[in-house]
């Protein structure tokens, strides 16, 4: 007993910690604190390898948030200092991933496995679900983060031609690039700490290092999808008057690209899910 409710304890000490830190730096506001504290918990209580993705992409999401603030804060119509989540981003951007890894705990407990779908078909989708799901949004918040302050002048990724950055859709080198590399740093981060952490036959073992590159590509997948729904679903205009892009018509404001059906959330929520589908599929079959 005192084994099962050891993982708990260290899960909701750590979650609190990290919450509380990052209220206090302004990366979270007090609703995504608290929301964050729950999502973290869960991750870490079942499995330590989802509480390290978790961690990887909202310590490497905050920090390059935080790069250029100067820049950004030029640019972006919705500038936050520290970048300061609420609750919706963060269930928005975590709540596919926890839904997956309490499935995966009333299936399996905390038990870990190894990517191996002779061994458990179903455990390999869930995993790369889970693994989809946070490559597509770090990708997505790396390209994001990094691509805006690139030189290179973003294009509208439906017809390629130049944008004002800040653009929803607009996309440079620099930004796929960053998308493909937040991606594998998730795969990279679940393989070796994997290493530790199972028991699994040296073939299945080595397998599991295709992960890395799978992860790339969902994280590049991630961005390209959020890319062309942004240019096409949600809408960009410029604010002559704010002198920046902004997602809302007005008298002020002169259309660039897409329609208003979408929001950022509902674009980050869709993209998540495809690319969450899209990565389970892919490591069932390739592994």
């Amino acid at each position: 007993m005192e084994t099962n409710l050891f993982q708990p304890l260290v899960a909701a000490v750590i979650s609190a910690a990290i919450a509380t830190r990052s209220y206090r730096k302004k990366s979270l506001d007090l609703s995504g604190a608290i929301a964050g504290f729950a999502v973290m918990t869960i991750h870490i209580a079942v499995n330590y390898r989802f509480g390290a993705v978790l961690l990887i992409f909202f310590f490497t999401s905050s920090m390059f948030t935080k790069f250029g603030e100067d820049k950004k804060r030029k640019v972006d119509a919705d500038f936050k200092e520290g970048g300061q989540r609420n609750w919706i981003q963060v269930l928005f951007n975590s709540g596919i991933a926890t839904l997956l890894v309490l499935i995966a705990w009333k299936l399996v407990g905390s038990q870990d496995y190894c990517l191996n779908s002779k061994e458990s078909g179903l455990m390999t989708s869930l995993i790369g679900g889970i693994i989809g799901h946070y490559c597509c949004c770090n990708g997505d918040t790396w390209s994001s983060e990094l691509g805006i302050l690139s030189d290179e002048p973003p294009r509208l990724i439906t017809t390629f031609k130049p944008v004002r950055r800040g653009t929803n859709g607009g996309v440079t080198k620099a930004g796929l690039l960053a998308a493909a590399a937040g991606g594998a740093v998730i795969g990279l981060t679940f393989v070796i700490l994997g290493f530790i952490t199972t028991n699994c036959t040296f073939n299945v073992a080595l397998k599991q290092l295709l992960l890395i590159p799978v992860s790339a590509l969902a994280g590049l997948c991630g961005s390209v999808i959020d890319s062309l729904l942004g240019a096409t679903l949600q809408y960009s205009g410029f604010c002559s008057v704010r002198n920046k892009v902004v997602g809302k018509p007005g008298p002020t404001v002169k259309k660039i690209s897409g329609l208003s059906i979408l929001d950022n959330n509902a674009v980050n929520l869709v993209s998540i899910l495809l690319t969450t589908a899209l990565t389970s599929i892919t490591c069932l079959y390739i592994f």
